[in-house]
């Protein structure tokens, strides 16, 4: 077997591996159709090799050399529609059967064409090139800009231009004088060892970028309070950390909101009425905190809220709001006239301040709510009206 032959078995390898591999992503993924189109395109475009095998052995190449070309344009078809759906970019399907069945028509006219011609590799390889190219264009005019998106969007560019470099070295060196030649040039092992560099950079960008998607999910979801839907106590303070960080010097507040009797609740009406009382004190404050607040669930009955660019009146009149709306929920699985009322305390955040020294002086006015009877809204120590 040959050197060519080899990288050809090799390239194969890979592609079934990354094909499996991002078949198993897509389950995890939010992006499971993104997923699946490089599944597929990677499949496809690694029966190419046993495609080629078939050109040097079999008595009749000409079917397998048109094998060759459609596998590889279909299987880059599909990576470029599985970028545009990664990246919110539109690609109709009818776009993708387009441009394959424009780039086999390109071929077929070059089919006949003398090898030897120095502009056949161009011909050949420009169709490849193009798709290529869209999907790295594809990348750079989306919307994500971080840098594992810059980082995919240059190894695309790469592995378009390497089709010119193919062209390149075709003219060069001789693709062989017919298909089933081709296998017998070193102008075939060097391509195909190219090409296995390309598959495995391009398929680990893809991969890499799908990962750290899933990635940012479970942590989203590490920091998220599966009952109320709010932030629980992680996502709170490191949401509340990150927007005072962004504010600048501004003035903020904090409050902090615990259901009155929530015990009795449970033991009188069952775990499921206090469920829902949790869901709907929780879509309750998200609703009326206004925008721009951070809001989260940091205990078990123990909810918190950060007002950014507030002053400590406001903050005080957005918890007496917070109140009356607790009073007013209707919540299924309780009697009809069953009033749920909640306590709050407020502090004042500086920009300069300590978060926990903020949230301790809002839970000492929580406790002194608690102690003035519930249902009613206390100030920090020395929080200015």
């Amino acid at each position: 077997m040959s050197a060519a032959a080899i990288f050809l078995v090799v390239n194969f390898i890979i592609g079934l591996c990354f094909s499996a591999v991002f078949s198993v992503v897509s389950i995890y993924s939010r992006w499971r159709s993104a997923a699946l189109l490089f599944s597929a395109g990677l499949f496809i475009a690694s029966l190419t090799m046993l495609s080629e095998l078939a050109v040097a052995y079999a008595d009749n190449p000409r079917p397998w050399s048109l094998a060759v070309y459609g596998t590889v344009l279909a299987g880059l078809v599909l990576l470029h529609w599985g970028v545009s759906v990664l990246y919110g970019r539109r690609f109709p399907i009818w776009v993708a059967i387009v441009t394959f069945l424009a780039g086999m028509a390109a071929y077929l006219l070059i089919r006949d064409v003398p090898r030897s011609w120095w502009g056949y590799g161009f011909a050949y390889q420009g169709p490849y090139a193009l798709v290529t190219f869209s999907a790295a264009i594809n990348v750079v005019l989306s919307q994500r800009k971080t840098a594992m998106d810059r980082a995919l969007a240059i190894v695309l560019a790469l592995s378009g231009l390497h089709f010119f470099l193919k062209a390149v070295l075709a003219a060069i060196m001789g693709p062989g004088a017919t298909p089933s030649v081709y296998i017998s040039t070193h102008y075939a092992v060097l391509s195909q060892s190219i090409t296995a560099v390309l598959i495995v950079s391009v398929g680990l960008m893809l991969l890499a970028v799908l990962t750290l998607d899933i990635m940012a999910v479970e942590r989203g979801r590490a920091e998220r309070d599966s009952l109320s839907g709010l932030a629980n106590r992680r996502g709170f303070e490191k949401a509340t950390k990150r927007a005072m960080e962004q504010a600048g010097e501004r003035q903020h507040a904090v409050i902090l909101c615990d259901l009155d009797h929530f015990k009795s609740i449970n033991d009188t009406y069952g775990h499921h009425a206090g469920d829902m009382v949790i869901r709907a004190f929780g879509t309750m404050i998200g609703a009326q905190a206004g925008a721009g607040s951070i809001v989260g669930r940091i205990g078990g009955e123990e909810f918190a809220v950060f007002l950014p660019d507030t002053s400590p009146a406001i903050a005080v009149a957005v918890a007496e709001t917070l109140r009356v709306g607790a009073r007013k929920m209707m919540v299924p699985g309780l009697p009809g006239g069953f009033v749920v009322t909640a306590s709050f305390g407020v502090a004042a955040l500086s920009p300069r301040s300590d978060l926990d020294f903020a949230l301790r002086q809002a839970d000492a006015a929580l406790y002194d709510a608690k102690r003035g009877g519930r249902d009613c809204v206390h100030q920090a120590p020395g929080l200015a009206a």
